[in-house]
């Protein structure tokens, strides 16, 4: 039987004007994220600091929040990856309890390096839309399922919750230290998977 896989067309390539640009806007909307409140960053914004017109930026990106979640993306798949395949007790190995704290705290890191992305790239709704969303809210639901507690659809949302970028960037705008934030989620998981 023939590879289905090898029967797809390839991807075309990406013209080299079209990747300079891509990296021009990618960097231009970094460099604006860091520097203020990602919510209140344009699209006109990102286009006049990356030296494009506004059709070139709205050609590859309908909004500010998918430039920012291509720019999460690949931070976001970096954990994924450990989740999967690293070692315990992010990775396999480690019983539920401890996976879904060190989930945590990995995920208090992602939102430490990258609290202006996250928050651009996940306002209002579109937190629930990405696929890493999805992928944090079935590692949770899996570990739940391991570690033997009952749940109901709601239980996996309801653990993502202390997550949102937003609660993060309030409880470090009030003085709560990362370690601080860490041990919280830390001890919501041995209580919920009562290790």
């Amino acid at each position: 039987m023939d590879d289905p896989l090898a029967a797809r067309p390839a991807r075309p390539r990406e013209r080299a004007d079209a990747a300079r640009n891509r990296a021009r806007v990618l960097d231009a909307a970094a460099a604006l994220f860091a520097a203020r409140d990602p919510r209140t960053v344009t699209m006109d914004d990102v286009a006049k600091a990356a030296g494009v017109g506004r059709g070139t930026l709205y050609r590859r990106y309908p909004d500010v929040a998918s430039i920012a979640l291509a720019l999460l993306d690949e931070h976001e798949r970096a954990l994924q990856e450990r989740l999967l395949g690293g070692p315990p007790p992010l990775g396999p190995g480690a019983p539920p309890g401890e996976r879904l704290a060190a989930f945590y705290a990995a995920m208090v890191e992602l939102l430490e390096a990258h609290i202006g992305l996250a928050l651009g790239a996940e306002a209002g709704g579109a937190r629930f839309a990405a696929g890493a969303y999805g992928f944090w809210r079935a590692h949770v639901r899996a570990l739940l399922a391991e570690a033997g507690v009952p749940q109901t659809g709601a239980l996996p949302d309801a653990l993502l919750a202390p997550l949102a970028p937003e609660l993060y960037a309030h409880q470090r705008a009030r003085g709560d230290t990362p370690a601080a934030v860490t041990a919280a989620l830390a001890e919501l998981a041995r209580r919920v998977t009562r290790g």
